[in-house]
């Protein structure tokens, strides 16, 4: 029986000022593994970096877009204004509170919503993220932590977390999340902000809505957002969700295959780029797992254009990252 279900979260991706700078960053700071360093597939000029869990499994992976000449992004309304990711337990947000006083990294105060304690932090581009706790977290399961994360395990990321959407009109909004891609609001508002939940529910399967009319629109660049993806099981159950976009009027991209998963982006309110990716194939069908990350890696049809792909991408090391972590 086909399975068109949304199952939760599946990636973000966000626009950075450095390649390098966000490669230490999410490395040796957040223990998350470069599980594939690639280009992006519309602008070979740019590099396309995802960041993910021992596996590079679905629902665990934040990517980055390196657009050479980009300007900084705003903050405002109509955005996928903060990323979230999952820790194992309340005593973990502690750990971490501690490790980015330690490495200097902005933070705010643990505190609670909707049940959860939760921590807000930024990067150096003031990329808006949250470590969430999931010791009081049911549904969608985590992910598997880094091997050679310098991260204690017991307190590793493990995933994607509640993400946190920012509109001006809230009802056209939540009606798009829930008449057509069936999330749930399934507790009560703590003031502006309203809790989503798809699928099996949970934090990787979380959307965080905040209500913010006043505020001036977001302008894309680096430090903010390029869009939120969700998973489906297959290409079938992508094909089912092309068809129900088009018979609502949604603009969309129709199929795209990204080689890594199949996908199709439209847009689910003013400025706010949703796309709906596949589980599979994944990240471990060109590259052996004990290599994954390291080398520029290209889908078959882009091989053909390596040396000229070579040529515009500014080369990073990644075989040093072990030696570079405290």
């Amino acid at each position: 029986m086909l399975d068109t279900t949304i199952k939760g979260l599946h990636h973000v991706t966000a626009m950075t000022s450095s390649a390098k700078k966000t490669y230490r960053f999410f490395t040796d700071i957040l223990g998350l593994r470069l599980i594939k360093k690639t280009v992006n597939q519309d602008d070979i000029e740019t590099y396309h970096l995802y960041f993910a869990d021992d596996l590079g499994s679905p629902g665990t992976d934040m990517t980055f877009f390196a657009f050479p000449g980009v300007g900084k992004g705003t903050k405002g309304t109509n955005t996928i204004s903060r990323t979230g990711f999952r820790v194992p337990s309340d005593a973990s947000l502690e750990y971490w509170r501690e490790r980015f006083e330690e490495y200097d990294i902005a933070h705010g105060e643990i505190r609670s919503r909707f049940g959860k304690r939760y921590l807000e932090f930024h990067d150096f581009d003031n990329q808006l993220m949250q470590l969430v706790s999931d010791e009081t977290n049911h549904g969608m399961a985590g992910g598997t932590p880094w091997k050679k994360s310098n991260v204690a395990s017991e307190h590793a990321i493990l995933g994607l977390g509640p993400v946190v959407v920012t509109v001006s009109e809230l009802e056209p909004f939540t009606e798009t999340l829930e008449e057509l891609l069936g999330f749930k609001e399934t507790l009560p508002p703590e003031g502006s902000v309203h809790h989503f939940e798809v699928g099996e529910g949970g934090n990787g399967a979380t959307l965080l809505v905040d209500h913010q009319p006043d505020l001036p629109p977001a302008l894309e660049g680096y430090g903010n957002v390029h869009h939120l993806a969700l998973r489906v099981a297959d290409q079938a159950a992508l094909h089912h969700w092309i068809d129900r976009l088009n018979e609502g009027n949604f603009r969309n991209s129709g199929f795209v295959d990204r080689f890594y998963f199949q996908s199709e982006y439209f847009l689910a309110g003013p400025h706010i780029l949703f796309e709906l990716a596949t589980d599979g194939p994944g990240f471990l069908q060109d590259e052996p797992y004990e290599r994954a990350g390291e080398i520029l890696s290209l889908p078959p049809d882009f091989e053909e254009k390596r040396q000229e792909i070579e040529e515009y991408v500014r080369p990073f090391d990644t075989s040093d990252a072990n030696t570079q972590r405290k």
